[in-house]
């Protein structure tokens, strides 16, 4: 079945992580044997094994953020924002050449969506992956005004923050609001068309956000605080919140984000499967008495491999198990379509009506 993730750090991986995706999944981790750091030799996504997923469409991220952020997984810091506004222009190009290369394809608007979405339909096997383009954490935006440069370049959502604070917005760990440029960036993302994601938004910021911008909103990968107590996570009024804006949510596959009590280094994955990924996304439609606002955003490749992913998960393939996962809880075909790739599809038709 044909798989939407709506999150990948494809480029972060390729040039902070030197990773070649291109290899098959087993090459590259033989190759980071040895490494240290978190995630080494435990990888779980490549292009190959993306395929093998059926991953066709997906979010694709830039991710440059500068040295004033905090954050327990492993970044390349850059000192300003100059600096991360050049170097998300090197991931740019990456996806820009992979592009000329045949391997993905860009999507940006509504006719691009329904070309590719038609093509990978009749022939996946020859198709491009599709991706649309996300900037995770608006540090490489140098002011509000430059909001349109990055949309005619094809960037199509922005998330204010990331992991600490962020030159516009409070982000995950934190308390507080936006900062004093943040309204202007969210008036100026409305105003060209660019769509919201509320990842990584403290709790103050996605109230304000949300206030303040009356655009198409998104979250990419986020949990539940319900199930999984933690401010990255969303709590029910939150969720509800999205769904009375027609956001969809997707889960995320971060072993810390499904487990309660999770210790990063020193929890085993085997005390988390992929049902607790059917639970968020459970929680979701339940809230929403349906299962259009429920879908996957894994960010399987976000600073962490399988030694942090649930136990029956070694690749992005295996995200093809929650089909039968979702069977078994009663969701029907149609549901379960939707939560593969049906709402993300609907959402951006919509979005860019």
């Amino acid at each position: 079945m044909l798989i939407f993730d709506a999150h990948l750090d494809l480029a972060w991986n390729a040039i902070d992580w030197n990773r070649n995706l291109f290899l098959p999944l087993e090459e590259l981790r033989r190759q980071e044997q040895g490494m240290l750091g978190k995630g080494r030799g435990r990888g779980t996504v490549t292009f190959p094994e993306m395929r093998k997923a059926e991953v066709g469409l997906c979010i694709a991220t830039l991710l440059a953020r500068v040295a004033s952020l905090t954050t327990t997984i492993t970044f390349r810091p850059l000192s300003h924002m100059p600096a991360a506004y050049a170097h998300s222009h090197g991931q740019l190009a990456y996806y820009q050449i992979l592009c000329q290369l045949g391997v993905l394809r860009f999507i940006r608007n509504q006719a691009e969506l329904e070309t590719h979405v038609q093509a990978w339909n009749n022939d996946p096997a020859h198709t491009p992956i599709g991706f649309i383009l996300s900037m995770e954490g608006a540090d490489p935006i140098l002011s509000p005004g430059q909001v349109g440069e990055w949309w005619e370049k094809g960037l199509r959502i922005i998330g204010p923050a990331h992991y600490g604070v962020s030159p516009y917005a409070h982000g995950t760990g934190t308390e507080g609001g936006l900062l004093p440029q943040g309204p202007d960036l969210l008036r100026e993302m409305e105003r060209v068309g660019m769509i919201l994601d509320v990842t990584h938004l403290s709790d103050q910021c996605f109230d304000e956000a949300l206030d303040i911008f009356n655009g198409p909103v998104l979250a990419s990968h986020h949990n539940c605080r319900a199930l999984v107590t933690n401010q990255r996570q969303l709590t029910d009024q939150q969720i509800q919140r999205l769904i009375e804006r027609g956001a969809v949510i997707g889960a995320a596959l971060d072993a810390w984000m499904l487990y309660p009590g999770w210790v990063r280094g020193e929890t085993s994955p085997e005390v988390v499967g992929l049902e607790a990924v059917v639970d968020h996304i459970d929680h979701v439609c339940q809230l929403a008495g349906n299962a259009r606002h429920s879908a996957i955003g894994s960010d399987l490749d976000g600073g962490f491999g399988t030694e942090q992913t649930p136990r029956d998960l070694d690749t992005i393939a295996d995200l093809q198990r929650l089909a039968e996962l979702l069977r078994h809880r009663g969701y029907s075909e149609q549901d379960i379509q939707g939560i593969f790739h049906g709402n993300w599809i609907r959402f951006f038709r919509e979005a860019w009506s």
